[in-house]
């Protein structure tokens, strides 16, 4: 049986770059980009909770890391690097190789080195902690407080089939294996949206990352910035394999769907241009799907331009009945 210690040496510890000390010492240590502000945030995946007890470790390993580098990317930040928490039921080998292998190759596609970390064995559920660190310009970060009456409104990507997923998987849904296969990496493989969020540091105006359903985070930019929304919902992109379910399931999926990691943020109508170009250099599609008011509350307006009365509601750990 491998000792803690093993365990982080052959599945976790790797070189750190060039003027890091990383996995190894009682503190990692990194320099700061000269000029720029540190971003880092912290996510906690607790089983049973953010994912089911079978999925695919290597899977789970990109998703841990994915969701924190989705922080990074709301901000506009560049990724540095990042420290990994587990909490272990037990030490299952190639369990922990292929989780490592998905944590380290997702590292490696956004320069965001594992530098450091914690293990330790649970009494019950497999928890697990990641904490990123990233850099950005004075002035560049977007933040939830800047929207401004008038802006658009704009979502990365396509949204739903992580939703959609998450429900088949845990019999919301009627079976259908066809639409699972067509979801499942949406749910289980988020693609963070980091190049996006630095092409657009210092042109849009406020963003956030959509991890407890759209409207649900778009509510908490309208509150920081102290202003409102007017949706159009026949603009929303919808994933291909959510078209065709009922309209209240689409509904579900695409307002108040979580785990999608795309971003929601707001620029001004005149730099729509900046917008797309920005986007296209990205790689990742974006839509307007509406505008910011200066009165609060969200209005969504169906293709008939009323709105719509019956509006899902977000995650919530701790919801208020």
């Amino acid at each position: 049986m491998a000792s803690e210690f093993d365990l982080i040496a052959r599945f976790f510890a790797r070189p750190a770059p060039a003027g890091m000390l990383g996995v190894g010492d009682d503190c990692a240590m990194f320099p700061a980009p000269a000029g720029m502000h540190i971003a880092t945030s912290t996510d906690m995946l607790i089983q049973g909770r953010h994912f089911f007890p079978d999925v695919d470790p290597h899977a789970l390993g990109h998703k841990a890391l994915a969701v924190n580098l989705s922080d990074l990317a709301a901000m506009g930040a560049m990724p540095i690097g990042c420290v990994l928490g587990l909490a272990l039921p037990q030490a299952d080998e190639s369990w922990l190789a292929a989780f490592a292998q998905g944590f380290h190759e997702l590292a490696g596609a956004h320069g965001c080195p594992l530098i450091g970390g914690d293990t330790t064995r649970s009494a019950h559920e497999l928890a697990i902690s990641v904490t990123v660190f990233g850099a950005v310009e004075p002035g560049r970060a977007l933040r939830r407080d800047a929207a401004r009456a008038g802006d658009q409104i704009w979502v990365s990507g396509a949204l739903g089939a992580a939703d959609v997923a998450y429900r088949l998987l845990d019999g919301q849904l009627p079976a259908d294996d066809a639409r699972l296969a067509a979801t499942r990496t949406a749910l289980e493989r988020p693609q963070p949206r980091v190049a996006l969020g630095q092409a657009l540091a210092g042109l849009a105006h406020a963003a956030i990352d959509i991890s407890d359903g759209l409207l649900q985070d778009l509510g908490h930019i309208l509150r920081a910035s102290g202003a409102g929304a007017r949706l159009d919902y026949a603009a929303m992109p919808v994933a291909a394999p959510v078209q065709g379910l009922p309209a209240e399931t689409v509904l579900q999926a695409v307002l108040g769907g979580g785990d999608a990691y795309e971003l929601c943020f707001t620029a001004a109508p005149a730099d729509r241009g900046r917008v797309l170009d920005a986007a296209a250099r990205a790689g990742v599609p974006v839509t307007a799907i509406g505008f910011i008011e200066s009165q609060p509350g969200i209005v969504v307006l169906d293709a008939d331009g009323l709105p719509l009365r019956e509006l899902p509601r977000g995650f919530d750990h701790f919801p208020v009945s």
